[in-house]
């Protein structure tokens, strides 16, 4: 996995240096804040990186702390995020969210896997997003990315991000859990798109099982995988 994470970074900065993810980007800024990391990741989900750093900066510089947003006018929250898919849900929910935080963990972000999924539609992705981006602790947070990636890549053959997740911690050294996702992610929004992804300049077609026997099979690499079960955030 050392030597793939390698090729990688080295190819997306040898064709285009890659712009930092959404939740790189917010790690940077709020210094590792677990209750930013916590709701940026939420509101990221089915959104756009531009879109997500937009909506999270306005949302935290009028809600600063899960008391505040607990507390916050369910409209004015709907306000604040309404550029964003799905704004609606995503207003309840970081409420919530907010809420049980507060009440049960005293208005502090658990560090714990099992207490993070006992938030609201807070699932296995994103509970692993915040050990990773807000706590440093090793995990492997499969979003759409990673699991495509990886399936392409041959590394794993799976049906949904919770068995890619269970192959890949089983296989990757667990020195490399914290760099996994947000490699695979800049590699999926810039080289190994869903959609004609750039095989020709991509570092890891010797060893890509998707380039073998699909791309190699058609005159340009426009196959797409099967469509794959996505599971909650």
């Amino acid at each position: 996995m050392a030597e793939i994470l390698h090729h990688m970074q080295t190819t997306l900065h040898r064709e285009k240096p890659p712009r930092l993810t959404a939740l790189r980007g917010l790690q940077m800024e709020e210094h590792g804040d677990p209750f930013k990391i916590l709701i940026g990741t939420i509101l990221s989900a089915r959104s756009r990186d531009e879109s997500t750093t937009k909506v999270v900066n306005k949302l935290f510089a009028t809600y600063r702390t899960p008391a505040e947003l607990a507390s916050a006018d369910l409209d004015g929250i709907k306000k604040l995020i309404h550029s964003i898919g799905f704004y609606n849900v995503k207003a309840a929910r970081i409420k919530q969210v907010a809420q049980v935080i507060v009440e049960k963990f005293g208005g502090t972000v658990p560090s714990d896997i099992d207490k993070l999924l006992e938030l609201p539609g807070v699932g296995r992705k994103t509970a692993n997003c915040v050990l990773v981006y807000a706590f440093g602790r090793p995990a492997i947070p499969v979003d759409i990315h990673v699991h495509r990636i990886s399936n392409r890549l041959g590394l794993v053959l799976t049906k949904n991000p919770e068995q890619t997740e269970e192959q890949l911690e089983r296989i990757v050294d667990k020195r490399l859990w914290t760099k996994v996702n947000d490699t695979f992610v800049m590699y999926g929004q810039n080289i190994c798109l869903p959609v004609k992804p750039h095989c020709g300049v991509c570092g890891l077609k010797d060893i890509c099982r998707y380039y073998s026997t699909l791309a190699r099979s058609s005159s340009s690499c426009t196959i797409e995988l099967p469509s794959t079960h996505q599971s909650r955030s």
